[in-house]
């Protein structure tokens, strides 16, 4: 969700303050959470401080050298004031291109793809007709954000029909409709600018070479490393879980929030590949804790994941990982962010620490919180990281 999007939102009539069934959980017992962690009341103090500043609910898991910790603050409901817990399901948003980051990097392995094959090879013409100079843009163009490709997102023929028809769940080729035969933004491979159109042609791209990237992320993720609180398509219930949390905006930046739960569900329903997912915050951390440890990937296929494009001379992104710097600390992973949420998944080598932190606040929308929370959100890597 981007800026043209946003103004859409901002302006439109939306219909909000319609909140969703939530339900008390049951903590995962697969985990033994260790009580004396030594960085507890330094972290529980700056996620604290978010919930003061008015974000709703926030949630946390961390893995240490000390073992598995978890703290929420807040609620997952504000009406009727349900309690966050660390058992409630999360939003991913884009984390979610991680999780197809590795699902194709999988179909690499067994040699059903090369990253450096063009697109046309996996895309019947019907698909990559739609998208300007396809036959210079390879796979690993569109996993490092370098194809130059345009967002369907910022496009206002979208937006438009987004905002007349809430309801309406888009397929796939639907959002190559929009950016039909558009220019590209830069020529292919020359830079990076981040797309989630790139990671759109992913999930088709597996679709049209195994048949389903759903049963593909299922079977190559969620299945060895037992995730059985992390879903994505593919059931009948998926996303009316009833430990998914309520989630909500600043609409008009206001400091006023509203509950965009609704809108929200509605608009991740459509999403595939570069969102979707939704988890608890220990199966994020234990999807990002497997991959680092070599449960669902050779390390030469992990060492090209963070083999890093540059933007100004500094590292800026891999195959589906993102390179952060926080608190002094360098980690890569991926961050999230849409109408009624915001997360982050990162690991941080030096420390052999891997922590994943969510809220139920919109992130595509200024809000006076967000930038309260800013220096929350350092002081809270701060805590947990020196």
């Amino acid at each position: 969700m981007k800026s043209l999007l946003l103004l859409f939102l901002l302006s439109a009539n939306c219909a909000l303050g319609q909140s969703l069934p939530i339900t008390n959980c049951k903590e995962d017992s697969s985990v033994v959470i260790n009580t004396k962690y030594s960085k507890a009341a330094a972290v529980n103090a700056a996620l604290l401080k978010l919930t003061q500043m008015g974000v709703p609910g926030v949630s946390m898991a961390v893995y240490s050298k000390e073992g598995w910790w978890s703290t929420s603050h807040g609620y997952a409901k504000l009406e009727g004031q349900v309690p966050m817990q660390g058992c409630h399901l999360q939003y991913l948003q884009s984390i979610s291109k991680t999780y197809m980051a590795v699902a194709i990097l999988k179909l690499a392995e067994q040699g059903k793809i090369d990253l450096d094959q063009l697109m046309t090879v996996y895309l019947p013409k019907a698909i990559s007709q739609h998208i300007t100079q396809a036959e210079k843009i390879s796979v690993r163009m569109l996993l490092n954000h370098t194809s130059g490709i345009p967002e369907y997102n910022l496009q206002p023929a979208y937006v438009s029909y987004l905002l007349q028809h809430p309801k309406h769940i888009f397929q796939p080729e639907d959002y190559l409709r929009y950016i039909h035969q558009k220019p590209l933004d830069f020529p292919p491979g020359s830079k990076y600018s981040y797309r989630n159109t790139n990671y759109l042609l992913l999930t088709m791209i597996a679709d049209f070479i195994i048949g389903d990237h759903t049963k593909l992320i299922r079977e190559s993720i969620f299945q060895p490393l037992q995730l059985t609180h992390t879903f994505y398509r593919g059931d009948a219930d998926y996303l009316n879980y009833p430990t998914l949390v309520n989630t909500y905006w600043d609409r008009h930046s206001k400091g006023i929030l509203e509950n965009a739960s609704l809108l929200q569900r509605n608009n991740v329903a459509s999403l595939v590949g570069d969102d979707g997912i939704v988890t608890s915050p220990i199966e994020a951390v234990k999807f990002l804790k497997g991959l680092v440890a070599g449960q669902l990937l050779s390390s030469s296929s992990l060492d090209k994941m963070k083999t890093w494009v540059k933007r100004k001379e500094k590292p800026v992104y891999g195959l589906g990982l993102s390179y952060v710097t926080f608190a002094g600390n360098i980690g890569y992973g991926h961050s999230g962010g849409g109408i009624g949420a915001g997360c982050q998944l990162y690991y941080f080598p030096e420390k052999d620490v891997c922590v994943f932190v969510a809220i139920n606040l919109g992130t595509v929308t200024d809000s006076p919180i967000h930038k309260k929370a800013e220096s929350v959100i350092e002081e809270f890597y701060a805590a947990l990281l020196n």
